[in-house]
């Protein structure tokens, strides 16, 4: 079962570590340069702290706007339309602009691997996996890289949505090794088990998620049903039913809650 899991690996840093200031081209005004930066600062409180994305993304097309060069703004723009498709809420996916930003901030600054690892997960979500994984393969070997489970984490995200369950497996478990807190990475290596038949490891990967003592982990919709099926594959009756019970509690209107609603009744 095809289910997709809007998580964003590698935007929960500190924007100072995702967002650092870039070079500038001679090519634009000191005075914009400066305007610039006060527009992508107030875009990034609005995002950031005030949870404000439309009126974050009014400023951030703004900076961009003043200065065509500044990775910062480009990159804050592309993560603001990438928020657009995990909160439906808002109501707009704009993956293709999203890409446009994303390139726009790699061009102004090619080393930054923050931005690297945006458009991965970018290129993931419109299902172009070789693109993203020859992004995120280098990712894992940098040792600069400041949270190496999100680079395993997106890699083994790419590789299971390319069925490539063997790899996918040995990614995420790189993933989870690196940050046992990591529990988007034990829910994907709990699918990754699942589909290859593996049932005892599948449900410890997604005990293992939804335990983790971290903010959101135990409100997993997508892994409390994906445990729930495991369970009934299983023939534990009771877990799974206890399982889609919470599911139903989370959320009845997602694909996972529908999901959970038409199970439950045949348990």
């Amino acid at each position: 079962m095809q289910r997709s899991c809007w998580h964003f690996l590698g935007t929960a840093l500190p924007l100072a570590a995702c967002l650092t200031l870039s070079a500038c081209s001679s090519s634009t005004s000191q005075q914009q340069r400066q305007q610039a930066i006060s527009e992508y600062d107030i875009a990034a409180d609005l995002w950031a702290r005030q949870r404000v994305p439309r009126d974050a993304l009014e400023h951030g097309l703004k900076a961009t706007e003043l200065d065509p060069d500044n990775s910062d703004a480009a990159h804050l723009v592309s993560l603001i339309y990438l928020e657009f498709c995990q909160n439906s809420q808002i109501g707009e996916c704009r993956l293709a602009e999203s890409e446009k930003y994303a390139r726009r901030a790699l061009h102004a600054d090619p080393e930054s691997l923050a931005v690297q690892n945006t458009l991965a997960v970018i290129l993931v979500h419109q299902r172009r996996f070789d693109e993203a994984i020859s992004l995120l393969l280098p990712l894992t070997a940098n040792i600069l890289y400041p949270t190496p489970e999100i680079a395993w984490g997106n890699l083994g995200w790419a590789y299971l949505e390319k069925d490539e369950l063997p790899m996918a497996i040995t990614a995420l478990s790189r993933a989870v090794a690196a940050q046992p807190l990591f529990c988007v990475g034990n829910y994907r290596l709990g699918v990754a088990y699942h589909r290859s038949g593996q049932l005892a490891s599948s449900r410890d990967a997604l005990d293992r998620a939804l335990e983790t003592q971290a903010p959101g982990c135990a409100e997993l919709q997508d892994a409390l049903l994906e445990r729930a099926e495991v369970e009934i594959a299983l023939g534990a009756l009771e877990p799974a039913r206890a399982d889609l019970e919470r599911c139903l509690s989370l959320n009845q209107k997602t694909s996972s809650g529908q999901t959970c609603a038409k199970l439950l009744p045949t348990l």
